[in-house]
């Protein structure tokens, strides 16, 4: 977070989706066929590792993963790249010599038996509780592109801002579309696609010229994330089951101007965003490690470590457009100020407008799972 990605996730830059922590799309939601494959597989520079569960480590003496739900079917290939990829920023005895001999054996030629042999002989899985033992909630989020442009004009009238010299004084989203904010304009949007952007925390502008900048979390007002998604519905612009972010982005598109400024300033927080050149790489999470497309979570750090190998389970999403389920070996290595809880996820697509679309309507109940390394 998905900023936003998702919660204005700062954190990708929330990947870019970046951020201080990252915030999705779907937050914008939460804040409110058949079954598809495994899932596989959203602040500039390296961050710290997050702060790591708040209560003891749990016991090894968890489940073969032979016994996770789906593990037959993942592709275990793709899983263990994953792993390799994301186990970089394990930091603790067993986790770092795991990681370290996954490392060395991804350098040889290796098959998907191997993977797989590798992976459960190495790892046993915990599952990860509810509080009231309910089933937990899967989001969404993505590296967005947007267009802009240098100057403004009658359409793309909403300035991005960097961060003011007077942080601590600009107020609200209101306040400082009102001007309150000693801040340059980097560029100019549509107004619905500068929310969506301050809820990602991070995207790519695209120029008529052909220019591309990476927007990147660069800071906030201070203010608690409030989504949109329930407000809209409950006062009948959206039905119920309908509040996907196309769905909303399309309403906030339609009513541009007070009206959906009005609606947009139920959310009071406000991101500020530094710019810079776009090399087309894939989005870099609070983790400071690039996100491989559904195969990166961000979760919260009080529960989860960066670099956690994580079985998550989601089935039965009930927004119109929703996949079935999502299901398979993901890396936790991103945050966002939505993403709370120890059974809370929001899962990286990838960039683009598809990966957007997909994620606006990921609003699946959630099982997960601690992949334990053995030492």
């Amino acid at each position: 977070m998905r900023g936003a990605a998702p919660s204005s996730r700062p954190a990708l830059t929330r990947s870019s989706a970046a951020r201080g922590g990252v915030l999705s799309l779907l937050a914008l939601v939460a804040a409110c066929a058949s079954t598809p494959p495994a899932v596989g597989p959203v602040p500039p520079g390296p961050a710290s590792p997050g702060p790591g569960p708040t209560s003891p480590p749990p016991s090894i003496d968890g489940l073969s993963l032979t016994a996770l739900p789906g593990w037959a079917e993942e592709d275990h290939l793709a899983a263990f790249n994953a792993y390799v990829a994301g186990c970089v920023r394990a930091r603790a005895g067993a986790a770092e010599a795991v990681c370290a001999r996954a490392r060395d054996l991804a350098a040889r030629r290796f098959t998907p038996s191997d993977a797989r042999a590798f992976l459960e002989t190495n790892f046993v899985a915990t599952e990860a509780r509810t509080d009231d033992g309910r089933a937990g909630l899967l989001t969404a989020y993505f590296a967005p592109e947007y267009p802009a442009r240098s100057a403004p004009d009658a359409e793309f009238d909403a300035p991005v801002l960097s961060r003011p010299s007077n942080l601590s004084e600009v107020g609200d989203r209101a306040a400082i579309e009102a001007g309150s904010a000693r801040s340059t304009a980097l560029a100019w949007m549509r107004a619905e696609d500068l929310f969506f952007l301050q809820i990602q925390g991070s995207g790519t502008l695209t120029f008529p010229d052909g220019a591309r900048l990476r927007a990147a979390y660069a800071a906030d007002n201070g203010a608690r994330f409030v989504g949109i998604a329930r407000p809209m519905a409950e006062r009948g612009l959206l039905p119920q089951n309908g509040t996907s972010g196309d769905a909303i982005r399309g309403w906030l598109s339609a009513h541009r101007g007070a009206e959906a400024r009005e609606v947009m300033a139920l959310n009071p927080r406000y991101i500020f965003f530094a710019v810079s050149p776009d090399n087309g790489d894939e989005a870099t999470g609070a983790a400071g490690v690039p996100l491989p497309a559904r195969r990166a979570v961000a979760v919260d750090p009080s529960h989860w470590t960066y670099g956690d190998a994580v079985w998550i389970e989601a089935d039965g999403g009930n927004l119109i457009g929703a996949k079935a389920s999502y299901r398979g070996l993901v890396m936790a290595l991103d945050t966002g100020s939505a993403i709370r809880g120890p059974v809370r996820a929001d899962l990286y697509i990838g960039r683009g407008d598809a990966a957007g679309q997909e994620a606006g309507a990921v609003r699946h109940p959630l099982r997960m799972w601690r992949l334990m390394p053995k030492g």
